[in-house]
């Protein structure tokens, strides 16, 4: 007779067990029930934080339900990548990996909370077909959430399993995310990555840089490694350190701590690293660290783990030969969460001791401690650049706001004062301010007081440096992004922005190899880059060159009037007027009242000759004025 207080119910059961533990249990008993106590304890909270309960934990084994399919898989996939970081702790033969295996099915529920029933049965099949690391789902768990997630799926045909009487359809999940759709957003003409000491706006990784195949778009996933020669320094990239939080919302801290490594050693001239960009393009996939140097051109890359309490805070990293994959340093901090800062110096200056990098004349002093002292304006202004990062109005707005905070707790904060300036920067250019110029006077007020505080930051000279040339004050403007490019001569960023400066100012040709060394670091690039690569060629009397790599700019941010108006001068001077004609009349759709002679375009321009010349040409494709 059933049990009254029994009941049915539908629901996604996840099953998952330890690969090898006997084999590990024999090797140290102690240390793999440690390490097993610990795992469980992770599985448990991601079980949590996604509406499940764990049900049993029998030996090395795990079960939990889940009222959500969708939630079940997402879940599952967090668990393996969780523990996935955690296992660069580990010695390769103790580290600990799990099958997870996810059914949607009626299942028999006790009044302790037990469950049973082919649900189960056929979850724990799933798992026992899973590989190590991996995931397993049914066809009834895919029907389910096919659609709802970004995650890719195998079939892996239907399966006889043990104890069911008909075959079960089989899919693997794959952990990293399917291409997303290309989104248009207005943009204004250049954003800075000033990662963790700045700010960066980025607009997506457009595929791998190769001169000769410039408008041929490649994953970050492609074998192009071969195409990027070492380069002669040290070389490194710094891949985004997994949020390991309750709270999967704190993701900026996690990456602002990544960005903040990543500023802070691109500092340093004898030493190579890969830009913001680039290295983000990998965020949430479980990559190879050989691959990674392969497809990156680099020789060593970090990789690592932040976990946030409300107090606490532990991190995770170790540094890796990406030919070899062998461990050269590895360390995990357990400290108060007032110490990140310090983490964040010890984390960089073990990787120059490490890669023995030598330091030049006041390197170590330029290199670290940018950031404020102060814990609560560091995490405000963290906010304010992830707000910044999704360039909206109301997004701009809240930057502002949280960079303005910042500098209320820390008045000497200056790449607070970076952030400020660059919000109120791209407000006016964006045509969000009421005033856009008082927006562009208060953006060189902070840059130039950020560089006053500080001579050594770069990011401050490039930025009050662009907006100087936008109000064509273009002597001032110049002089300080040639500061700029000589203090930064390794941050991507700055190399393109200045780059791009002095390609409308006279000095195409030099701005040429600066943008090429800015691609070199960010073989990944945010597509604006094409716009400052399209304009070194085209003030370099290369017309014709210049038309693909500002196409692909276009291309990619239709909304950008720069590679608008740089592309239709280009059409005009390699006699395809009727292009240019098509393109003038898409410039005038971004903004009507723009006229010839006058637009954002032609006033950063200081070279009469230039200013005449890109006149004449948008004129000749049918712009006023």
């Amino acid at each position: 007779m059933t049990d009254p207080r029994s009941r049915r119910k539908l629901a996604a059961i996840l099953s998952a067990d330890v690969v090898g533990y006997s084999r590990l249990m024999a090797a140290d008993e102690a240390a793999t029930v440690a390490t097993l106590k610990s795992y469980r304890d992770i599985i448990a909270r991601l079980v949590v934080r996604h509406g499940g309960r764990v049900i049993n934990a029998p030996g090395d084994a795990l079960l939990a339900e889940f009222p959500s399919a969708v939630e079940a898989v997402q879940a599952a996939v967090e668990v393996q990548k969780s523990l996935e970081g955690h296992n660069i702790d580990l010695e390769p033969e103790r580290r600990m990996r799990f099958r997870i295996g996810v059914n949607l099915g009626d299942v028999i529920e006790e009044a302790d909370g037990t469950i049973y029933g082919d649900g189960v049965n056929i979850a724990a099949r799933m798992e026992a077909l899973a590989e190590a690391g991996g995931v397993c789902i049914s066809s009834t768990i895919y029907d389910a959430v096919e659609g709802k997630l970004s995650f890719g799926f195998d079939f892996l045909g239907e399966q006889q399993v043990k104890n069911i009487s008909k075959p079960v359809r089989v899919y693997r999940v794959r952990g990293e995310p399917r291409p997303a759709p290309l989104r248009s957003k207005r943009r204004v003409r250049w954003q800075i990555t000033i990662p963790a000491s700045a700010l960066i706006v980025a607009l997506g990784a457009v595929g791998a840089w190769r001169y000769r195949d410039l408008w041929t778009p490649a994953p970050p996933t492609a074998d192009v490694g071969a195409a990027l020669k070492l380069p002669q320094e040290p070389s490194i990239a710094i891949l985004p350190l997994q949020n390991m939080s309750c709270n999967p919302q704190d993701d900026w801290f996690s990456d602002g701590m990544t960005e903040t490594l990543i500023t802070d050693l691109s500092r340093l001239k004898n030493l190579f690293v890969i830009a913001r960009n680039s290295s983000f393009s990998y965020k949430g996939k479980s990559m190879d660290v050989r691959q990674v140097g392969r497809e990156l051109g680099v020789r060593y890359v970090l990789e690592g783990s932040v976990q946030r309490t409300s107090e606490w805070l532990r991190v995770n990293a170790q540094l890796v030969e990406a030919q070899t994959g062998r461990h050269l340093w590895a360390e995990r901090y357990d400290r108060k969460l007032d110490d990140v800062l310090e983490i964040q110096d010890d984390i960089a200056q073990n990787i120059v001791t490490e890669l023995q990098v030598t330091l030049l004349a006041g390197e170590q002093a330029r290199a670290w401690r940018k950031t404020s002292r102060n814990r609560q304006a560091y995490e405000l202004y963290l906010k304010g650049r992830e707000h910044h990062e999704r360039f909206t109005r109301e997004d701009m707005l809240s930057a502002q706001a949280l960079h303005e905070q910042a500098l209320q707790l820390d008045p000497k904060f200056t790449m607070a004062m970076v952030g400020l300036g660059m919000a109120h920067y791209q407000q006016g250019d964006a045509g969000w301010s009421s005033n856009p110029r008082d927006s562009y006077l208060k953006a060189v007020a902070l840059g130039q007081k950020a560089a006053a505080i500080d001579p050594s930051l770069g990011d401050a000279y490039v930025m009050f440096g662009s907006v100087l040339l936008t109000l064509e004050r273009h002597s001032e403007g110049m002089a300080a992004t040639d500061r700029a490019l000589a203090l930064s001569p390794n941050q991507a960023d700055v190399l393109a922005v200045g780059g791009w400066n002095l390609a409308g100012n006279g000095r195409a040709q030099e701005a040429i190899p600066l943008v090429h060394r800015a691609l070199r670091l960010n073989p990944i690039p945010p597509d604006w880059y094409y716009g400052a690569l399209g304009d070194s060629l085209l003030f370099s009397n290369q017309p014709d060159e210049a038309i693909p790599v500002h196409r692909r700019c276009v291309e990619r941010i239709p909304d950008f009037i720069w590679c608008q108006l740089g592309l239709t001068v280009a059409y005009v001077e390699s006699g395809k007027l009727e292009q240019a004609t098509i393109q003038a009349r898409e410039a005038m759709r971004i903004n009507p009242k723009m006229t010839a002679s006058d637009n954002t375009y032609v006033r950063t321009m200081g070279i009469p000759e230039d200013r005449a010349r890109v006149v004449k040409a948008l004129r000749q494709a049918g712009l006023p004025g």
